[in-house]
């Protein structure tokens, strides 16, 4: 939903080497600099106990069925009835729940890594968010077709899928099951662009949803906080109609923005400091 900023913990290595190799793929190890993330702990906590934060997702999942609702009921266009509808949505933050490994970090100072990723993901223990299976299963049931499109990794995908089901989505599989591709030199592509369009393709998109504004289009892509702003002062009219987000406080694109998208080449302290001056006060 590309991506996965600060998560996890160390697991079981025995765990994860058994696991990667499973799936062909086996990170190298590498020593992590200890991270300063202490300041996700409110965060992760309001994902875990606030029940304001459940209450928002039922929220965005309740409205999503009203719209559902009212497009069902529409007397569509002739050329527009042969087309299936379909719904978009993230997984991670959006319908699968990952503040645990959220916490695991925070716990270890550990800032995000692939190897705790991938262990994270390939243990299949990510719950929904309230109200996801609810209203995707529902969906399901009135003949509308499901995509699932997450800048997880392709080698994540069985992984993905089987956690998808555990949680009670219905109509989980590879065909909408759309993660992260490389291109032609082996990079990773993150922009989720061509995968709406291969769906839009073929289907009428009623809804998309997601945490990130990456999810929902390009145009929000490697922007600055204030172009970010903008942006989505421009197409306002939007949010609540086609596209529904969900609440996710714990890590995104918003803090990329921050460090302008150069999280990579900045110690702890230069992170602290620039979210200390990024910070609105009297």
């Amino acid at each position: 939903m590309t991506r996965r900023n600060h998560v996890l913990a160390a697991f079981a290595a025995a765990l994860f080497f058994c696991s990667s190799a499973a799936q062909g793929q086996q990170p190298a190890a590498t020593s992590l600099p200890v991270a300063d993330n202490e300041y996700q702990v409110g965060a992760t906590l309001y994902t875990q106990k606030a029940a304001e934060f459940r209450a928002l997702a039922y929220q965005a999942f309740n409205f999503a069925r009203c719209r559902l609702d009212s497009d069902l009921a529409m007397k569509l266009p002739k050329a527009e009835r042969k087309r299936p509808r379909a719904i978009i949505v993230d997984i991670d933050e959006t319908v699968l729940d990952n503040s645990p490994a959220q916490a695991a970090g925070v716990r270890d100072r550990r800032s995000f890594n692939m190897k705790d990723w991938y262990a994270w993901s390939d243990m299949r223990k990510a719950k929904a968010i309230p109200g996801a299976v609810e209203f995707l299963n529902y969906a399901v049931s009135k003949g509308v077709k499901v995509f699932y499109i997450s800048n997880r990794d392709e080698v994540q995908k069985q992984a993905t899928i089987d956690n998808l089901r555990s949680a009670g989505f219905r109509d989980v599989s590879e065909y909408n099951v759309l993660l992260r591709q490389k291109d032609e030199r082996g990079n990773n592509i993150s922009t989720k662009t061509p995968r709406r369009d291969l769906v839009a393709e073929k289907y009428r998109v009623v809804l998309v949803m997601g945490d990130n504004l990456d999810d929902f289009s390009d145009v929000f892509e490697r922007r600055s906080v204030a172009d970010r702003f903008a942006e989505t002062e421009r197409i306002k009219d939007e949010w609540g109609k086609r596209w529904i987000v969900l609440p996710n406080a714990m890590y995104g694109t918003w803090e990329n923005a921050i460090y302008e998208y150069k999280a990579a080449e900045l110690t702890e302290a230069q992170k602290a400091e620039k979210r200390a001056k990024a910070l609105e006060m009297p």
